[in-house]
């Protein structure tokens, strides 16, 4: 017993020393920490009291419990010597920048893990504290590297799989680790795309503690040419936002509506130059409704795997667009149509891979479509949509003629609905596959007029191209040496033709409000399915705070 009473008093000459220099502990005072047993029978104090307080504080957490059993009960944070104490500097240094991720700070309570350590006063109280240190490590390395909400509870129709690593992995990966600092450091996301929204957070933090970019521009519409109160707002924001230099112009000039494309293109808009509604609805957003659009592009980047593929495509919803990218280079891009913005029809979010393309495909009408949309039309005229063939259940067409529509409602229509293939069918004259229980994929449309508008929501759920021909090209260039005239030779068939990838490509289906290039301004867009908005409003109830930005 005497070698345990020298370790407690060891612990409480430590504590008393902390007192003394510091008052309360405060983060220097941790980093400063040894927080060491001292005395001859550390093993057996360890293999008694705070073994027992280790197990009965993981207790509650099968995963923490797990670990700790399998290591022996042996400390991560609270042993002696430099490793250690390199590890709660570590851990110390993230709790504290855990706001620079749009993380809940309050969710890992830092200072409260301060004042528990300035009131150990025992082995045991040491056992409490190790267990309690972890669970705030867990909390943090979990929320920072795969997500602080789970996707699907926030917004149905996203359909991400987030899987927290368990505590074995995490904590044994930092055990592991040759210096702590830089194991933290790797639990975000390596991305680019991480790092750039990052960047663009602080830049905004900054801008909003500096009074924002100033009034809102008080019109619907403006025009070159014009001049007043209304057009001195409008440079006067453009200004405070970084697109047009210093002028004390009155009027609408030539400069104002080069600053007013500039901003279209970085938002997403007809690049006519015109201050129309929807143009000056961006520029009257405030830097702290942006703010909310980056971090939850953040929260949206850590829900995408790490893994995205050397080569893979990317949709953003928002955006209206499909990217083909190599090593995290655009190689191609086209505008798209996405779900419409009501009931069933907005486009899930969800990544799968390529698998196939079909040449000249069938389009096999979707039951949902078939039963809600065209039994009603051939209730009404048994010929309408002439251009769809019903087909039984034993695959054999059936005459029109030969069907009494007015017997069957969307229970009991036994007929399937196909379009030949032809210029005109709904897929157009190619489809790219990912197989998925969504029914998703991309596809070519014979509407190419919808294109052209700003914001294009029109379709079934499917996401059309506008340039699927190019897209196909650039898909089968790695397994064709001439892949515009292998399309196009089997494209002239005219019949029904599947092509294998050799290579699957990876599938991103994302939604972003706010994203970057590589080179030039963030980019922002609407939020066109209210989704970023539900998801703000979750990540601020689970308590993450602009407040220190405001204040």
């Amino acid at each position: 017993m005497r070698g345990t009473g020298n370790a407690i008093s060891g612990i409480y000459m430590m504590l008393a020393v902390f007192r003394r220099a510091f008052g309360v502990l405060t983060v220097v005072s941790l980093l400063a920490a040894g927080l060491v047993w001292s005395g001859p029978a550390r093993a057996d104090v360890q293999s008694t009291a705070f073994r027992q307080a280790v197990a009965e504080a993981a207790a509650p957490d099968r995963d923490l419990a797990e670990f700790y059993r399998e290591t022996e009960y042996r400390p991560v944070w609270t042993d002696e010597g430099s490793t250690a104490q390199a590890r709660r500097q570590a851990l110390v240094q993230a709790l504290s920048q855990a706001g620079m991720h749009g993380l809940p700070e309050a969710r890992y309570d830092l200072d409260g893990l301060m004042a528990r350590m300035g009131a150990a006063r025992s082995l045991r109280d040491l056992g409490l504290i190790e267990v309690a240190l972890s669970r705030a490590y867990l909390a943090y390395a979990r929320d920072v590297q795969s997500g602080v909400l789970e996707p699907g509870r926030v917004v149905y129709e996203i359909k991400r799989e987030v899987n927290d690593s368990p505590a074995t992995v995490l904590l044994g990966d930092l055990v592991r680790a040759d210096a702590p600092r830089q194991a933290l450091r790797a639990l975000p996301p390596r991305t680019n795309e991480y790092a750039r929204l990052m960047k663009e957070k602080m830049r905004l933090e900054h801008l909003i503690r500096e009074g924002g970019w100033g009034p809102a521009v008080p019109s619907q519409k403006l025009e070159p040419g014009q001049g007043g109160q209304a057009v001195i707002a409008l440079r006067n924001r453009l200004v405070a936002m970084g697109y047009l230099r210093r002028s004390a112009s009155t009027l609408y000039d030539g400069a104002i509506q080069s600053a007013v494309q500039e901003f279209q293109r970085d938002h997403g808009l007809q690049t006519d130059g015109i201050a129309g509604p929807s143009t000056l609805a961006a520029l009257n957003q405030s830097a702290t409704e942006r703010l909310q659009s980056v971090i939850v592009a953040m929260e949206r980047e850590r829900w995408l795997a790490r893994d995205r593929g050397t080569r893979h495509v990317l949709v953003n919803l928002t955006d209206f667009s499909a990217r083909i990218l190599d090593n995290d280079s655009l190689t191609f891009q086209t505008r798209a149509v996405i779900g419409k913005n009501v009931g069933d029809r907005r486009s899930p979010e969800f990544s799968d891979e390529m698998e196939h393309l079909v040449i000249n495909p069938t389009w096999h009408v979707p039951r949902s479509i078939a039963v809600k949309e065209y039994l009603p039309q051939m209730k009404r005229n048994p010929n309408a949509a002439g251009h769809l063939k019903l087909y039984n259940r034993n695959g054999r067409e059936v005459p029109r003629g030969a069907v009494n529509f007015g017997a069957y409602n969307a229970r009991n229509f036994p007929f399937a609905i196909k379009q030949p293939p032809s210029s005109r069918n709904a897929l157009g004259l190619v489809k790219f596959m990912f197989p998925n229980k969504y029914n998703i994929y991309l596809h070519d449309t014979p509407q190419k007029a919808l294109f052209e508008r700003e914001k294009r929501d029109f379709s079934h759920g499917c996401i059309r191209l506008q340039q699927p021909f190019d897209f196909a090209y650039e898909i089968l260039s790695p397994q064709e040496a001439d892949p515009r005239a292998y399309f196009h030779s089997v494209l002239g068939t005219g019949r029904e033709t599947y092509v294998q990838l050799e290579q699957h490509v990876p599938v991103h289906i994302i939604y972003r409000t706010a994203f970057t290039q590589a080179q030039g301004r963030v980019q922002y867009r609407d939020d066109v399915y209210q989704r970023d908005a539900a998801i703000w409003e979750a990540l601020r109830k689970a308590g993450v705070s602009l407040a220190t930005v405001q204040s």
